[in-house]
């Protein structure tokens, strides 16, 4: 099968979406794909749509690289923490289960790692030097830190206490939502998660993701912090992109390593 473009896919806790990735032009090379997440989302019922996802994309994908996203830890392959999905996914082999199921190479990473390499290779982050932080707001906090353009994986302090709370169900997005907090009231949680942030990174960029990013206008010129501060520009397309730059990635480490 000849080369095509590499496949990022993203999975989510209501949906799971795919698509072929342009590398040069840093986008889709083919309208994305989304099927709804199993109710019953174990890895086994997941893998099955993955593989709906990869037979979809198949002509235009080639033998490329595939990436896969998830809402958890993932270390050297395994899952650690299941977020939105079913607790099954702890423990699971994932990235062996999927290559045995697709009999193919797969890179799987934690979605909020995914979505800062996206930015960082492609979006708001794009040139940016030194200590780098995407944070994403949702129903929880996504995190991703880069130092020179290098990825340290599954950092999670969206989970950091602060004032004696876990700092994600103080200043995620779904807190404002669930408390009914205006934006400068949310924007004083922000604050506070932030300068956390600072004084223990002293990063020189932050990035912030997650839908409401949408919204920033109406929030981030209301933050006093050091750092400067800047919304992702890759929006939802961010995680599918950064898995398929992370997979080509993988697979060029392969190739040299067995070269």
């Amino acid at each position: 099968m000849s080369a095509g473009h590499p496949l990022g896919i993203d999975v989510g806790g209501s949906g799971i979406k795919g698509a072929p990735v342009d590398l040069e032009a840093g986008d889709f090379a083919q309208k994305r794909l989304r099927i709804d997440t199993p109710e019953v989302s174990t890895p086994e019922a997941v893998c099955d749509v993955i593989a709906q996802v990869v037979d979809h994309f198949d002509e235009v994908r080639g033998d490329s690289p595939i990436g896969v996203t998830i809402p958890g830890v993932v270390q050297h392959g395994v899952v650690k923490t299941a977020a939105n999905i079913d607790k099954a996914w702890i423990g699971c082999h994932i990235e062996e289960l999927l290559e045995e199921r697709l009999q193919h190479d797969v890179v799987v990473v934690n979605d909020a790692d995914a979505a800062g390499v996206g930015e960082l290779t492609f979006g708001a982050a794009k040139g940016h030097e030194g200590l780098v932080v995407l944070t994403t707001l949702g129903t929880g906090i996504g995190t991703a830190i880069f130092n020179e353009g290098v990825l340290v994986p599954n950092s999670e302090l969206g989970h950091l206490e602060i004032d004696g709370h876990d700092a994600e169900t103080r200043a995620a997005s779904s807190a404002k939502t669930r408390e009914g907090l205006s934006y400068p009231q949310w924007a004083e949680r922000l604050q506070r998660y932030y300068r956390v942030l600072e004084d223990l990174l002293w990063p020189d960029l932050f990035v912030v993701g997650g839908g409401v990013s949408k919204d920033s206008e109406e929030f981030l010129p209301l933050l006093d912090i050091r750092t400067p501060i800047v919304p992702a520009t890759l929006k939802n397309r961010a995680g599918i992109i950064g898995a398929a730059v992370l997979a080509t990635a993988s697979q060029r480490r392969r190739g040299r390593h067995t070269g």
